[in-house]
């Protein structure tokens, strides 16, 4: 692990000849672009906190059988959470280049600790959901999670630091559907879909996110023509 951190402070190479890439013309500069990004995540967020997590402490009558099923659940549910929420508000600043540079030490903690909060929120996800008729969508949401934080975890070990990055960002973009799933639970339609659909969403919302990144990696090449 401590070499897979040590990796993250190696700046990415690049082929001789080339320099970094600038912003497009008209294009917003990137650090407005991860500025708007950041806010709408952490608007997101806060919906989810207000109108899921917080209805479902005050026993919200559209939350009462999950709510009752969580404290039932609430052994592996509690770490699960724990180690998810860590994850959840840890990952953004993996990705800050201000905090590489000034903090490498604190850099390198958060990196060693979201890597073990992904590995212990799966399974636990996994447990939670064993035998329930949501355990295929958490089965492909957790794995991958899994898959995605190990492959950002080997390529920084072997100091691959562009390919590191753009997986842990596929990680954080699986550990984010932790609000994008929830965005809509307000909506009783949404809320009460049949287990088959809820499945179905997961899943879909999984891989969608993945894809989303992986757009928005290859962003330049495909909006810009080679002369």
């Amino acid at each position: 692990m401590a070499d897979a951190v040590k990796a993250l402070a190696v700046p990415a190479s690049r082929p001789p000849g080339t320099t970094k890439p600038s912003n497009e013309p008209g294009s917003p500069p990137v650090g407005r672009r991860k500025l708007a990004l950041g806010i709408a995540m952490t608007l997101a967020g806060l919906w989810v906190l207000i109108t899921t997590e917080v209805a479902l402490v005050a026993d919200d009558p559209l939350y009462h059988s999950f709510r009752l099923q969580a404290i039932a659940d609430r052994y592996l549910l509690l770490p699960h959470a724990i180690f998810g929420g860590f994850a959840l508000l840890s990952g953004p600043m993996q990705f800050s280049s201000r905090l590489r540079r000034k903090h490498l030490k604190l850099h390198r903690v958060l990196g060693r600790m979201y890597v073990i909060s992904v590995f212990c929120a799966a399974p636990l996800a996994f447990a939670i959901s064993w035998g329930r008729t949501l355990f295929p969508g958490t089965l492909v949401q957790g794995s991958a999670w899994i898959v995605c934080t190990a492959i950002a975890f080997v390529t920084a070990r072997n100091r691959q630091i562009a390919a590191h990055r753009a997986w842990m960002m596929r990680s954080y973009a699986v550990t984010f559907t932790f609000i994008s799933l929830r965005l809509l639970d307000p909506w009783p339609k949404f809320w009460n879909m049949s287990d088959a659909a809820n499945v179905l969403c997961i899943i879909i919302t999984t891989f969608a996110s993945i894809l989303a990144v992986d757009i928005g990696l290859n962003w330049r090449e495909l909006t810009t023509r080679r002369s």
